[in-house]
Parts: structure tokens; C-alpha cells; sequence
């Protein structure tokens, strides 16, 4: 069982930077490709941004792609998501999802994919 804990939402205005962390238990972290994604209300979970087991590979969504930024430090057992340029259309509640993978460098795009989410971290951009 992996449990994940989002931190760093809050209220910002619109241009301004929030980073997202998202803290993991257990030691199988190294072997789970992890992704973000954000769900606005009224609207379905949608992808972020998705990083690799090993950190080699990251990809975005075109919406986010040049403003936001996902690494992991496996030492830690952290995940992170800083995010740069806020627009108020980036305000949802925004999740880390973990995915047990045999390989190194796979990417993976769909919420139906991941095993494990967080609650949840609210982000709320005003302008």
C-alpha cells in the first residue's frame, strides 16, 4: 500500500508561483512512474504532467507545457510540481497518482492507469 500526501496549494494571484509536493510512504517509491493531474469543478480529472521512475522522462499537457515543471527526488520520496505563470484557468484541486511499473522510462497519460492517489491539494488563481 503506497500513500500519498499533497502539500503547497493556496491562493495566488494570477502570474505568481506555487510548488507542489507530494509526499509518499513506503520504500517502492523508485519504482513507480508518478503524475499529476487537476480537476476543476464541474469538470472531469484531467492530466498535468507525468514524470518516470527514473526522472529520465517527463512529458505535459499542451496547456501547462513551458509553465510547469514535474521532478521527483527519490531519495526523499517526494514529487514536485512548480508552477510558474499562473493563469486563473489553472485553478482546480490538483492530485499525484503513483503507478507501479517494471519500466524505467515509461510515461503514463491516463487516470485509469495509476494505483494510488492523494486527497488532493487546492490551488486557486485569481486575477
Amino acid at each position: 500500500q503506497v500513500q500519498l500526501v499533497e502539500s503547497g496549494g493556496g491562493l495566488v494571484q494570477a502570474g505568481g508561483s506555487l510548488r507542489l509536493s507530494c509526499a509518499t510512504s513506503g520504500r517502492s517509491f523508485s519504482t513507480h512512474a508518478m503524475g499529476w493531474f487537476r480537476q476543476a469543478p464541474g469538470r472531469e480529472r484531467e492530466f498535468v504532467a507525468v514524470i518516470s521512475r527514473s526522472g529520465s522522462n517527463t512529458d505535459y499537457a499542451d496547456s501547462v507545457r513551458g509553465r510547469f515543471t514535474i521532478s521527483r527526488d527519490n531519495a526523499k520520496l517526494t514529487l514536485y510540481l512548480q508552477m510558474r505563470s499562473l493563469k486563473p484557468e489553472d485553478t482546480a484541486v490538483y492530485y499525484c497518482g503513483s503507478k507501479a511499473t517494471p519500466f524505467v522510462g515509461s510515461l503514463y497519460f491516463e487516470n485509469t492507469e495509476y494505483d494510488y492517489w492523494g486527497q488532493g491539494t487546492q490551488v486557486t488563481v485569481f486575477s
